[in-house]
């Protein structure tokens, strides 16, 4: 019997608008409303959907890889969790493939028609389990949340600081997530 392997990319949706981010970073420098690497994650529209994501995806996949890439990819695609309030999503696919999926999503820069808004799909994760891709997206949310925290309290207690949303960088669980992608799980393959 074949055990069928897949990979597990967790993503989020980066809403990078120039005309409210350039009005934002002149308004946090006064203000210190939010961190600049909040502004970023913002909800998605409700009528984004996973239908949406898929045909977004299928398209990507087409587009760069043909109908070679599509037929690879059709079999096992699937989006197992996706989130408005949040803008992230676990996508399945499988194990030897996943990299073309990579690549279409990477190359996405619109949300279609019923959205209509430029976007960014950053792939935080790729792991063999969705266990350990749901574990991350919620490190990654617990991390956000400190950080806006960290963000109204410094500014509630003194405009002095100008440290105040510099400093919510240093710690260590920051930088590993600043640092980008991490490893993904080898040892989960087996």
């Amino acid at each position: 019997m074949v055990r069928l392997k897949h990979r597990y990319l967790l993503v989020n949706i980066l809403y990078p608008d120039h005309k409210t981010t350039n009005a934002r970073i002149a308004t946090e420098a006064a203000d210190h409303d939010a961190p600049f690497s909040l502004q970023f994650h913002q909800p998605s529209s409700q009528q984004l959907n996973i239908k949406i994501l898929l045909r977004i995806i299928r398209d990507g996949v087409a587009e760069l890889f043909g109908d070679y890439g599509s037929g690879k990819v059709a079999g096992t695609l699937q989006i197992k969790y996706f989130s408005p309030a949040t803008s992230t999503a676990i996508i399945r696919v499988s194990r030897d493939h996943y990299r073309l999926v990579w690549a279409a999503l990477s190359f996405c820069t619109f949300l279609p028609k019923p959205v209509n808004q430029p976007c960014v799909f950053q792939v935080v994760r790729v792991s063999g389990t969705i266990r350990k891709a749901e574990e991350e997206a919620i490190r990654r949310a617990k991390i956000s949340i400190k950080r806006a925290q960290r963000a109204v309290k410094g500014s509630a207690t003194s405009a002095i600081e100008t440290g105040a949303i510099a400093g919510a960088v240093e710690d260590d669980e920051d930088v590993s997530m600043i640092n980008g992608i991490e490893d993904h799980d080898e040892a989960e393959d087996e």
